[in-house]
């Protein structure tokens, strides 16, 4: 009878003759970069914090420590991040991406509820270092400088911390204690905040501190000239957002028209709901699929009542109308008038056409350049003003708060570079655990849990959060989906289905080692490996 494929001596070990010899490829284990953690804009380390939650209880504290050592703010970002991780997560092409971001709010929101600190852990520095700006970037950016043993202050414009974490993302998205408690955290490191302390002259202060950061954030909305008569009511929707944050309503009316296609016109819209206004409509010149808005924000306030017009621009303001000429999208895409008008009531225009920075505080600083209203960098993130670094809203990258917190961390690592004359270390990026490495017949099906949202009738009256937590059950169901591409997570497979006994365990959190005077590199580790952490090496024959 002929033996199975994996029998290759009689009965008794196999370790009774080494058969290293015959091996012309060994297998070694190795780590790739697992897609979610290279898709993550503040460049967390997802699965490695995934598998610690993966333990519960204990294990949610280790998760939270390991977030931490990358973003200040897991908690907000379980909110507000647009979670470009899931985008990327390979278990998206066998069911449904995993949760990341419900995950990251859950183990966020544990650590408020715990009251978990981190510390500073060096000695002091005796550097100084000032950040123009007290948003995510310029918090994110103190919170690993402190971290790093430097002493820092923020000078922020505003009565508030927080930027337009707190004065473009509404309540319902974002709920301000949450911010609060992750603000707090970074001044109780030792970081100096000082309110309403608006930077007017740079150039004037920047001799005083070691090195500069600036993050000053787009909060300028851009206006667009439109033909108004002199009892239209047209307002911009950051000035709106902002002011509701400081307590005042605007009186918006009944009918409410927004002008723009961002995530910014969905929360004007949103907004002008809750105010009471009995129809919110958004006014676009291009089509939905071409809308900048993301799918999540515009399927909420679709849920919510908000209204679209679409292939749309404004013309005209008048008392309680607007004037609208629909428009139709050429070959390239863009859209061209036809110069067919109609009339749409409404009692106010909320413009949401994007922001811009205030630059003005800039002027007079050596080598600082400044193109289409941006700052230029260098990869570093330094301006031409050597010790003057920028990031977040006024560098020329995508705006978001998970990008700006991304540029918090990169500009902190430069600027302790910079202030101990070293260069940093250059970081060693793995090749991608692509799909095709897994071996995904292992994995048993878990369909994806979905977080609860309000009720429809509390959404549109009150500012309550829209989108809710999991419960600890869900979320630590949810965390155990990651199929952990590209690192090993110890699942014994290579060392059950090694036919000469050449695995050899190391012990919990120690993993394997390869007995190379045994292994004849035959390569079922790496075949029967579920996460792709084995690969197969020519030897030197």
């Amino acid at each position: 009878m002929d033996k199975p494929f994996a029998i290759t001596l009689d009965v008794g070990t196999s370790r009774a003759n080494k058969t290293g010899s015959w091996r012309t490829e060994r297998a070694v284990y190795t780590n790739r970069m697992p897609p979610c953690n290279d898709s993550c804009p503040a460049g967390e380390n997802v699965q490695a914090w995934l598998y610690e939650a993966e333990e519960g209880g204990a294990g949610y504290e280790r998760a939270w420590r390991r977030i931490m050592d990358d973003n200040p703010f897991p908690a907000v970002m379980g909110r507000v991040c647009y979670h470009p991780c899931e985008t990327a997560c390979n278990r998206g092409q066998l069911d449904e991406a995993v949760g990341i971001n419900s995950v990251e709010r859950f183990v966020g929101d544990e650590a408020i509820r715990q009251g978990w600190t981190i510390s500073v852990e060096v000695p002091p520095t005796g550097r100084k270092v000032l950040v123009v700006g007290a948003g995510p970037s310029g918090l994110s950016a103190a919170y690993h400088l402190a971290r790093r043993g430097h002493a820092v202050t923020i000078k922020e414009a505003g009565p508030m911390a927080g930027g337009m974490m707190r004065f473009g993302i509404p309540r319902y998205r974002l709920s301000r204690d949450v911010l609060d408690a992750e603000v707090q955290r970074i001044l109780d490191l030792g970081v100096v905040l000082e309110l309403d302390a608006k930077v007017t002259d740079l150039e004037s202060i920047r001799q005083d501190y070691d090195a500069v950061f600036l993050a000053v954030g787009a909060q300028l909305g851009k206006r667009a000239y439109i033909p108004a008569g002199s009892a239209a009511h047209v307002l911009d929707a950051v000035t709106m957002l902002r002011d509701l944050e400081a307590g005042e309503k605007p009186l918006l009316g009944r009918r409410v028209a927004v002008y723009g296609g961002g995530n910014t016109a969905m929360d004007a819209a949103r907004t002008a709901r809750r105010l009471g206004a009995a129809e919110a409509i958004v006014v676009y010149r291009r089509t939905r699929d071409r809308m900048p808005a993301h799918e999540s924000e515009l399927r909420e306030a679709e849920d919510e009542g908000v209204l679209f017009k679409w292939l749309s621009t404004i013309t005209q303001v008048g008392s309680g109308t607007l004037t609208v000429e629909r428009m139709e999208l050429d070959e390239a895409g863009f859209p061209q008038p036809t110069g067919e008008l109609e009339e749409l009531d409404a009692d106010s225009l909320v413009l949401a056409l994007g922001q811009e920075t205030d630059l003005g505080l800039l002027d007079g600083v050596p080598g600082l350049v400044v193109e289409d209203g941006v700052v230029s960098v260098a990869e570093d993130l330094m301006t031409g003003c050597p010790g003057v670094f920028a990031g977040g809203d006024m560098v020329p990258y995508e705006r978001s708060v998970t990008v700006a917190v991304g540029h918090g961390k990169r500009a902190a690592r430069h600027i302790d570079a910079w202030l101990c004359a070293e260069a940093p270390e250059p970081g060693v990026r793995p090749a991608l655990a692509t799909f095709d490495t897994l071996n995904t017949w292992y994995y048993s099906d878990a369909p994806r849990a979905h977080r609860p949202v309000l009720d429809r009738a509390r959404r549109e009256s009150t500012f309550d959060e829209v989108v809710l937590g999991h419960d600890e059950t869900t979320a630590l169901m949810e965390a155990r989906r990651c199929l952990s591409c590209g690192n090993c997570f110890e699942c014994d497979n290579c060392y059950g289905v090694c036919p000469d006994n050449a695995v050899i365990k190391l012990g919990p959190g120690e993993k394997y080692l390869i007995d190379l005077d045994y292994c004849k590199g035959c390569g079922l580790c790496v075949a029967e490996c579920p996460s792709g952490a084995i690969q197969m090496f020519p030897e030197d024959i």
